[in-house]
């Protein structure tokens, strides 16, 4: 490069890299505040002496059974194998993204033959020549004073790392909801055996009321009731084995095999699941929750982007250069004064463009507020789902409690009926009322004994334990 083009391109360098380098591309990163109270409700100043997310869900759960479906889910399957091509496929868009930092560099070689006959050449004789030339080659390379292509990489992290993110989300839902419906499977299980013990003792009650009709010391009345509870056994039995095979086939899409009925599990009562679990304070969830980590990176990302679309709006420098060999016959390519090399800097200031890069700008600003306010939801949706399971677990002991009291005051109250009818003092209507209640009062124990489970499990997917 001669002085003339040094002279030229020195003080508009260092008028580029002194004023506008030292403008405020980028906008500075703030965690916004959470929209949240700072204690959770029934927790007032509660603080964790192990986080949640220390606790691997083998601890949490240890019935061996339960853990292998969970294993299996985690192997098979397919919304969270999506999730692992997602970040895959993130990894390859930052790579691509990066490699724009760095000069592309290409080996190029290029042959010409050409003939031009004596009718076309000004000194009347035909002519044939070549053309050889083997070099590299800059291709245009972007000098990033402004840190466009860098902001630009830096929201390609980000989104790859709130795609990681999601996966661990995915993780952590994923053991959730197998532990849920293998639980739910267990209480259907459970229920059914309950209603076909109730079927086998109706069968039994209905021949003995036959055999007391056809003797004549029973009427039709009371033959006709217990046919009544022989068939309402019946439908529940049925109704039970439709949902429990229902049950078996949606654990079957969250662990991504075909289930048949699985080892039995523990019953609900001796599963051992962590049921004291400390929430500690509405901030812990900030980092304990993959959620709300990857609606922070995104956060970033939108940032970054924003910082690009200000530099559209400034001069874009670019280098193009070549060295190489070159000469008009192969043999010569690397003869003494082959050498040939070009070298080309090139400045580009947007003038006119109808309003496009404002209009970007104006873009990533929008895609920034949207990418808070999602934020915020976050942090609010995780929130209300520790608030709401701490809420369910200080009353649901109570309630399994005041279940079993009525469950033992309608077996007492069947046992009185049975006494009082084979005395002749009441009919058996009353006995069938209170077959049918004590039926009922198992069946709700059950459904109450699921949901203490359940509940404990919402709470230790909600604090963020699932991904060890």
């Amino acid at each position: 490069m001669n002085k003339s083009l040094q002279n030229v391109f020195k003080p508009l360098a260092l008028l580029l890299i002194t004023g506008l380098g030292a403008c405020a591309i980028a906008p500075q990163h703030q965690r916004p505040a959470a929209p949240v109270p700072a204690v959770f409700p029934a927790s007032p100043g509660a603080a964790a002496t192990r986080p949640v997310s220390d606790l691997a869900w083998r601890d949490f759960f240890p019935d061996p059974q339960l853990q292998s479906l969970i294993e299996t889910a985690l192997s098979h399957n397919r919304d969270l194998r999506t999730a692992a091509l997602r970040i895959e496929e993130a990894r390859a868009l930052y790579r691509i993204q990066s490699a724009d930092l760095l000069p592309n560099v290409n080996l190029g070689a290029s042959a010409a033959r050409a003939h031009t006959p004596a009718s076309l050449n000004i000194l009347g004789r035909e002519v044939t020549g070549g053309n050889f030339q083997i070099g590299l080659n800059l291709a245009s390379f972007e000098i990033d004073y402004l840190g466009r292509v860098r902001n630009l990489r830096d929201a390609a992290l980000a989104q790859y790392l709130a795609t990681d993110e999601a996966r661990q989300s995915a993780q952590i839902g994923i053991v959730a909801e197998v532990a849920k419906a293998a639980l739910n499977e267990r209480a259907l299980a459970e229920q059914m055996d309950l209603a076909q013990k109730s079927l086998q003792g109706r069968e039994a009650a209905l021949k003995l009321a036959q055999q007391r009709f056809d003797v004549g010391a029973s009427s039709a009345l009371d033959l006709r009731l217990n046919e009544t509870l022989v068939l309402n056994a019946r439908v529940a039995v049925v109704t039970l084995s439709r949902q429990r095979q229902q049950a078996l086939n949606a654990l079957g899409l969250l662990t991504g095999k075909a289930m048949s009925a699985p080892a039995p599990l523990r019953s609900l009562d001796s599963q051992g699941i962590v049921a004291e679990l400390s929430p500690g304070l509405p901030s812990d969830l900030l980092v304990q929750r993959p959620d709300i980590r990857a609606a922070e990176q995104r956060l970033r990302a939108a940032n970054a982007s924003i910082a690009a679309a200000r530099a559209a709006f400034f001069p874009r420098i670019s280098l193009t250069a070549g060295f190489g060999v070159g000469s008009n016959v192969l043999y010569g390519l690397f003869s003494p004064g082959s050498e040939t090399w070009n070298f080309v800097p090139a400045l580009g200031l947007p003038i006119f463009d109808a309003g496009r890069n404002e209009a970007g700008l104006n873009l990533a600003e929008v895609r920034k507020n949207i990418a808070v306010s999602d934020y915020e939801k976050t942090i609010q949706v995780a929130f209300r789902e520790v608030a709401d399971s701490l809420v369910a677990r200080g009353s649901i002991d109570e309630q399994v409690q005041a279940q079993r009291a009525v469950l033992a005051a309608q077996q007492d109250r069947l046992r009185l009926a049975e006494q009082r009818h084979r005395g002749g003092v009441s009919n058996f209507i009353e006995v069938l009322d209170a077959q049918r209640d004590v039926f009922s009062a198992e069946q709700a124990l059950v459904q109450i004994r699921l949901l203490r489970l359940t509940n404990s499990v919402d709470l230790y997917r909600a604090l963020g334990g699932g991904l060890k």
